[in-house]
């Protein structure tokens, strides 16, 4: 029986590392752009944390056979290739909405587009 060291929860200690600090960059950064890197590195802690039980050491394909007795379950590898291509698809739309923010802000800077909209809403309070 193993005592259940370093070695063997090292991807578990990884996929923690990218999720924190994922969240910490979507968190901390104004930078639109930033944000989105932050967003990619923690779909990708995501990723980690359900195809890293998905493989069994020793373990096959699951294709019945008398010789074969353990089997690795294919379906975390499926839904994580589905989850690639959302994630995918997703950052494409982000990109593209920071462009349009870009061009109609003139800067991809959170507090700046904030500051810029509060003073949009300042001008047309004092019409009212």
């Amino acid at each position: 029986m193993s005592s259940g060291g370093l070695p063997e929860h090292f991807s578990y200690i990884v996929t923690v590392f990218l999720m924190v600090a994922g969240l910490f960059i979507v968190i901390a950064r104004g930078n639109l752009i930033k944000k989105l890197v932050g967003l990619s590195v923690f779909q990708t802690s995501v990723y980690l944390l359900y195809i890293t039980p998905g493989k069994l050491l020793g373990g096959t394909a699951p294709i019945l056979s008398p010789q074969f007795t353990v089997y690795s379950n294919p379906l975390p590898h499926v839904l994580i290739l589905t989850a690639i291509v959302v994630g995918v698809a997703t950052l494409a739309l982000g990109l593209a909405l920071a462009v349009r923010i870009k061009e109609a802000y003139g800067t991809i800077e959170e507090d700046e587009i904030t500051a810029a909209d509060n003073a949009v809403q300042d001008v047309e309070g004092v019409k009212s």
